[in-house]
C-alpha cells in the first residue's frame, strides 16, 4: 500500500509540474489528431511530460478505434456482409470485428434470440451485438418489452415514471431504483456489470446516431451531436438544425453600400444599386454621381460640314467656322479681309537683338557677326566655329559661345598665355593623393604604401587592403583573421589552442602534458583537439584489467579487460566474449572530405594463409553501436600475411561530436563462432578543422 501511495504522489507531482498544459488539453490534442487519421504512435509532443504523451496517444487511439468500429457497423447494416474486409491489418481487424459482431446481433434478432444473450464474445463485441440487435428490433417494430442495456431499460419512461424510491435498493443505485433491489440508468447511459453504477453510451461507436450524410457524429456525456464536416461558406450561416441559410446582408446591415446606393440581397451575397437615375446626356460613375457626356468626343461627326461642335452640360451645339488668315496676316477691324502683320514692330523681339526688315506676310533678320539667318525657323542662329574649323582654332578643346568661341585644356594641362595652346600642369603640388604622388605629362599617378591599394572610385585615396576578405583570406589564418590598417593578425579559439610561431596556424594545447587539466587521481587525462577528456574505466564483472592505466592517455594506448571466470560459473565460461578493450582517437572536422580516412587498425594474430584447410577459419569485423550518421565503416584486409580490420571515416562529421564505436572481432570456424573480442573506440570529433 505504501508503494501505491508513493507512485500516486509521483504521478501527481508530474501532473502538477506541467502547469502550462493540462491532461484534458493533452487528450483533446490526441482526439483531434485521431480525427485527422494521424499515426498515434508518432504524434508531435505538445509537452515534455511522459504522462501527457501517454494520454495524448491513448485518446488518439480511442478515436481511431471508434471511427473504425463505426465503419464496420455501417457496413453490416448497409451491405449485410463483411467479406470485403480481408486485409490482415490492425485497422481492418477492428472494423471487421465490429462488422461481424453487428451481424451477430442482427442474426439474434431475426432468430428470436434475446438481445442480452450471455455469449462470451468480449465486452466491446457484446455492446455492438446488442446495439445492432435492438436497432433491428426497432426497425421491425417487434422489439421485446424486456429491458436492455442499450435502451437503458426503455429509458425508464423518461427517467423516472417507473422508478421507485431508492430506499428499496438501500441507496446503492447511482441513478434509479426500479424495485426488487434492481437499478436502472438515465437515458444515454447503461448499467455497469456491478449492477448499480452507470456509464455513458457511445452512440457514435454503436452506430445508434441519426446523423445525416456529410455530418460527423460526436459523442457527448449522455447523448451525442451531429456536426457538419464542410462549412457553409461565405454568405451563409449554420442554423440550429445543421442546415445552411443565406445571410441577408441588407437586413443585418453588414453590407458596404454607400449612401447614394441601396442594398439588394442575393443568394450568398448582395448588390449595391444607385438610388439616383441619370438623365439624357449624363453617365453614372462608380460612386453614383452623374457625369456629363462629351458628345463632341464620343460621337462621330455630330455637326454638319463647315460647323464646329461645342460641348455643353448635358448636350452640345454646332457653330459655323470663322474666316482664317494665313501666317503673317490677321483680320482687319471689320473682320472682312486679311492684312500684313509688321513683325518688326510687334511686342515680341523676333530677331532678338539683331536687325529686323519687314516683308509682306513675313520678315527677315540682319544678323550680327558670328550668326547666320535661318530662313525656315526665321531666327538668327549662332555659327559654331569649332565645328566649321575643327583642329585649327584650339590646341586641345574648342568650346562654342554665342557669336564666338573659347579654348580650354584637358585635365592635366592649363591654358597658355596665347589663349590657344596648353602647358602641362603639375598636379602633385596640390597634393591630390592621400599617400604618394608622381607627376606625368598631362596627368599624375597616385600610389600607396604596402598594405594599401588605390580606390577604384577616385583613384587617389589609398584604402586599407582587407587581407582577410581576399579570395585566399580563408587560408591566411587557421581560425580567424582580423584586419588592421595596412596589415592583419590571426587569432585562435579562446581555449584549447595557442597561436603558432608563424602567427597564422593554431596549435592544440596538450592540457594533459602541461598539467592544465582538471582530472582527479582516479581518472586518466586524454588530450583532444581543442581540449581534453577525463576518462575512467571499470572492467565488467567476470573480467579483470590487464596492466595499469596511465594518468595520461596517448592515442596508441589501449585499456584491456580479459575474461576471468570462476570454475563453477558456467555462464561466464560459455560467454564467447574473451576481452573488452578501450582505445581513443581525436579527429578534426574535415574541411574537405574527398575520400575515406583510415583511423583505427584492428590487428589480429590470425594468419590469412595458415596450415588449416582453406575456408575453415576466418575473422569477421562488425560495428555494433555508435555509428553516428553511418559516418564509419570497417573493412577487412591482409597485411604481412595477417588479417587486419580497418575502421574508416566515410562521411564528414561536423563537430563537436563524441561517440563510442563498439567494434566486434569474431573468430569463425566451420563449427561456428569460437569467440569474439570487443573493442570500444572513443571518438572525439573537434569543432574545428585544425
Amino acid at each position: 500500500m505504501a508503494l501505491c501511495v508513493v507512485l500516486l504522489c509521483a504521478l501527481v507531482g508530474v501532473l502538477l509540474g506541467q502547469e502550462q498544459i493540462s491532461i484534458e488539453e493533452c487528450c483533446k490534442d490526441g482526439q483531434k489528431r485521431g480525427n485527422d487519421n494521424q499515426d498515434c504512435a508518432s504524434l508531435p509532443l505538445i509537452s515534455g511530460s511522459d504522462t501527457c504523451r501517454i494520454v495524448q496517444e491513448q485518446c488518439c487511439v480511442t478515436v481511431l478505434e471508434d471511427n473504425m468500429c463505426t465503419t464496420g457497423i455501417n457496413m453490416a447494416k448497409d451491405q449485410g456482409a463483411c467479406d470485403s474486409l480481408f486485409t490482415n491489418t490492425c485497422e481492418i481487424k477492428t472494423t471487421k470485428m465490429c462488422c461481424d459482431c453487428c451481424l451477430l446481433g442482427k442474426a439474434a434478432q431475426e432468430n428470436g434470440i434475446p438481445c442480452d444473450h450471455n455469449l462470451s464474445v468480449g465486452y466491446q463485441c457484446g455492446l455492438v451485438s446488442r446495439a445492432c440487435c435492438v436497432a433491428g428490433a426497432s426497425d421491425n417494430q417487434t422489439a421485446p418489452t424486456s429491458q436492455t442495456e442499450l435502451l437503458n431499460q426503455d429509458d425508464n419512461k423518461e427517467n423516472g415514471d417507473n422508478a421507485v424510491p431508492n430506499d428499496q435498493c438501500n441507496g446503492k443505485c447511482a441513478h434509479h431504483c426500479v424495485g426488487n433491489d434492481t437499478c436502472s440508468c438515465f437515458k444515454g447511459y447503461k448499467l455497469k456489470p456491478d449492477g448499480k453504477s452507470c456509464e455513458d453510451i457511445n452512440e457514435c461507436l454503436l452506430g445508434a446516431s441519426n446523423c445525416r450524410s456529410g455530418e460527423r457524429c460526436i459523442n457527448t456525456e449522455g447523448s451525442f451531436r451531429c456536426q457538419r464536416e464542410v462549412s457553409c461558406g461565405t454568405g451563409y450561416e449554420l442554423t440550429d438544425n445543421n442546415n445552411c441559410k443565406d445571410i441577408d446582408e441588407c437586413e443585418t446591415g453588414i453590407h458596404n453600400c454607400g449612401p447614394e446606393f441601396e442594398c439588394q440581397n442575393t443568394q450568398g451575397s448582395f448588390r449595391c444599386l444607385p438610388k439616383v437615375k441619370c438623365g439624357v446626356g449624363f453617365i453614372q460613375d462608380a460612386l453614383g454621381n452623374c457625369i456629363d457626356i462629351n458628345e463632341c468626343v464620343t460621337q462621330t461627326g455630330p455637326c454638319h460640314r463647315g460647323q464646329v461642335c461645342i460641348n455643353t452640360v448635358g448636350s452640345y451645339t454646332c457653330q459655323r467656322n470663322s474666316v482664317n488668315c494665313g501666317r503673317g496676316y490677321h483680320l482687319n477691324e471689320e473682320g472682312t479681309r486679311c492684312i500684313d502683320i509688321d513683325e518688326c514692330k510687334g511686342p515680341e523681339q523676333v530677331c532678338a537683338g539683331h536687325g529686323c526688315i519687314n516683308l509682306l506676310g513675313s520678315y527677315r533678320c540682319e544678323c550680327e557677326p558670328g550668326y547666320n539667318f535661318n530662313s525656315i525657323s526665321r531666327v538668327c542662329e549662332d555659327v559654331n566655329e569649332c565645328r566649321h574649323y575643327p583642329g585649327r582654332l584650339c590646341a586641345h578643346k574648342c568650346e562654342n559661345t554665342l557669336g564666338s568661341y573659347k579654348c580650354s585644356c584637358t585635365t592635366g594641362f592649363k591654358l597658355a598665355a596665347d589663349g590657344r595652346n596648353c602647358d602641362d600642369l603639375n598636379e602633385c603640388e596640390s597634393k591630390p593623393c592621400s599617400q604618394e604622388c608622381a607627376n606625368v605629362y598631362g596627368s599624375y599617378q597616385c600610389y600607396c604604401r604596402r598594405g594599401y591599394q588605390l580606390s577604384d572610385i577616385d583613384g587617389m585615396t589609398c584604402e586599407d587592403i582587407d587581407e582577410c576578405a581576399l579570395p585566399t583570406g580563408g587560408h591566411i589564418c587557421s581560425y580567424r583573421c582580423h584586419n588592421t590598417p595596412g596589415s592583419f593578425h590571426c587569432s585562435c579559439p579562446t581555449s584549447g589552442y595557442t597561436l603558432a610561431v608563424n602567427g597564422r596556424s593554431c596549435q592544440d594545447i596538450d592540457e594533459c602534458l602541461t598539467g592544465r587539466h582538471t582530472c582527479t587521481e582516479n581518472q586518466s587525462c586524454f588530450n583532444v583537439q581543442g581540449g581534453f577528456r577525463c576518462l575512467s574505466f571499470e572492467c565488467p564483472s567476470n573480467y579483470r584489467r590487464v596492466g595499469e592505466t596511465a594518468a595520461r592517455l596517448e592515442r596508441s594506448d589501449t585499456i584491456r579487460c580479459m575474461k576471468s571466470c570462476q570454475a563453477t560459473d558456467i555462464a561466464c565460461v560459455l560467454d564467447t566474449t574473451h576481452s573488452i578493450s578501450h582505445t581513443f582517437i581525436s579527429l578534426p572536422t574535415f574541411r574537405e572530405f574527398t575520400r575515406p580516412e583510415e583511423i583505427v587498425f584492428l590487428r589480429t594474430t590470425v594468419p590469412a594463409y595458415g596450415t588449416y584447410p582453406l575456408g575453415s577459419y576466418d575473422v569477421k569485423f562488425d560495428i555494433l553501436e555508435g555509428n553516428v550518421e553511418n559516418a564509419f565503416d570497417i573493412i577487412k584486409r591482409i597485411e604481412h600475411g595477417l588479417y587486419v580490420g580497418v575502421v574508416r571515416q566515410v562521411k564528414p562529421l561536423i563537430g563537436p561530436v563524441t561517440t563510442i564505436l563498439k567494434l566486434s572481432m569474431r573468430n569463425l570456424t566451420t563449427q561456428g563462432d569460437s569467440g569474439q573480442n570487443i573493442v570500444n573506440v572513443h571518438v572525439f570529433v573537434s569543432e574545428f578543422w585544425f
